[in-house]
């Protein structure tokens, strides 16, 4: 099988890393892919939001299967212009990927789902604007309508930043706000057929102890020793499937990579967003612990045949990602650093910890910045503590002036893990 995996990041180059390790995977191609990716995947240029371009690239390299990473693709029919020319594609419609792309339709869609989330409003105005925040009190919850790349929510206390926020976005949602902590479950579905995958749980704020802005994501861990073992299949059964059949009622099946932002409250679980594609960082550690193939589930999302799937494999492993950011991150980050102590890691700390690319390109012989999250270190253990042990290692042989990332990466779940073994 010839993949094809659009997309730039480290959710990407995880994605190539586990279809690289599959054997039915005998060409791997990645556009644009980036420095850690060519080292699995032979790179080319494209633009990601373009179908035709996509398309064509697919076509003309033979690909069997095409993985579309990101959000904005998606959003933009990318998926549609690669089906339309007759090439199977992970990831959904234009049409079922405003899950992710409009809060409000998400919102729509759980009403007739009946999937239990937060009460909320859309506002347009400045005055439904003020009548929402009033109506909920502190703390404030505002999210854009549309996608913000992980960075267009606010939570906060200060109305007035809530409100300059809400005003900022045009459109937004105003919600209230969910107690509990959250969690991210991934399912890869054909529009019918759902198959989750192992919950994770990943770090947005920059800083440590939850401090600082939100980020697309500073790290990630699985599994969750502190959740309820019946999580899976109650999500399962009051979210997912509820949800890939009301879409496909409506018209508009979501195939592809289904992804519920949870918060475990003290009245239950609730959906905190839908996402349409792979999350990042979570990504990297769910897919460190799956045995199963990639590209053969990959591939029955695409083709609708997931229900002949054989139940996936998982190693009972611990997985921990920790990111490391470039200077100034989440704000406008510093690019064009020098990225070393990568070999140093591959010699040293594998085949239990590696490096994931985000941002970053070649120049020359030398590896630099190029973005905001330029690395995410990821290692497996027996447990938790081991697992972070391994990552932080790792992290501590990677010289990138200016950077920085969060030291308590699934330290809380480790602790909690060592106090009931």
């Amino acid at each position: 099988m010839k993949v094809l995996v659009i997309g730039s990041g480290a959710r990407e180059h995880a994605l190539c890393r586990s279809l690289s390790l599959d054997p039915a995977v005998t060409a791997l191609h990645c556009a644009p892919g980036n420095a850690g990716i060519a080292d699995v995947a032979e790179l080319h240029q494209v633009d990601a939001l373009d179908g035709a371009a996509v398309a064509a690239l697919a076509t003309g390299l033979g690909a069997e299967l095409v993985v579309v990473g990101p959000e904005a693709p998606l959003v933009a029919g990318v998926a549609d212009a690669v089906r339309a020319a007759g090439i199977p594609c992970f990831g959904p419609s234009k049409e079922a990927a405003r899950l992710e792309g409009s809060k409000a339709f998400a919102k729509d869609v759980m009403a007739g789902a009946g999937v239990p989330t937060a009460r909320s409003y859309v506002c347009t105005t400045p005055a439904e604007i003020d009548e929402a925040l009033d109506a909920f009190g502190a703390p404030y919850v505002v999210k854009d309508d549309g996608l913000a790349a992980g960075k267009g929510v606010v939570v906060t206390d200060d109305v007035e930043q809530a409100r300059a926020h809400a005003l900022a976005c045009g459109r937004v949602v105003i919600e209230e706000f969910l107690d509990g902590p959250e969690v991210s479950l991934f399912a890869v579905t054909d529009g019918e057929t759902v198959v989750p995958l192992r919950p994770a749980q990943d770090f947005k704020r920059a800083l440590d102890g939850d401090e600082g802005p939100n980020t697309g994501g500073m790290g990630a861990y699985s599994p969750l020793p502190w959740a309820d073992p019946k999580l899976v299949d109650e999500v399962m059964a009051t979210v997912l499937q509820p949800t890939v059949d009301e879409l496909r009622r409506r018209g508009t099946p979501f195939s592809g990579l289904l992804y519920a932002g949870l918060a475990i409250t003290s009245r239950g679980v609730r959906v905190i967003e839908f996402n349409a594609r792979f999350g990042d960082p979570e990504t990297q550690v769910v897919l460190a612990r799956l045995e199963t193939p990639l590209g053969g589930l990959l591939m029955a999302s695409a083709s609708g045949t997931l229900a002949d799937l054989p139940p996936l494999r998982w190693s009972d492993d611990a997985a921990v990602t920790v990111v490391v950011a470039s200077h100034n991150y989440p704000g406008t980050p510093r690019t064009g650093d020098p990225v070393e102590g990568l070999a140093d890691i591959a010699a040293e700390d594998a085949p239990h910890a590696y490096v994931l690319h985000a941002g970053t390109r070649r120049e020359g012989d030398a590896v630099v910045s190029a973005g905001g999250r330029v690395l995410s270190v990821t290692a497996t253990g027996t447990d938790l503590a081991q697992a972070r042990q391994r990552a932080y290692a790792a992290v501590s042989r990677i010289r990138l002036d200016g950077s920085q990332y969060r030291t308590d990466i699934a330290e809380k779940a480790a602790t909690d893990e060592g106090a009931q073994a």
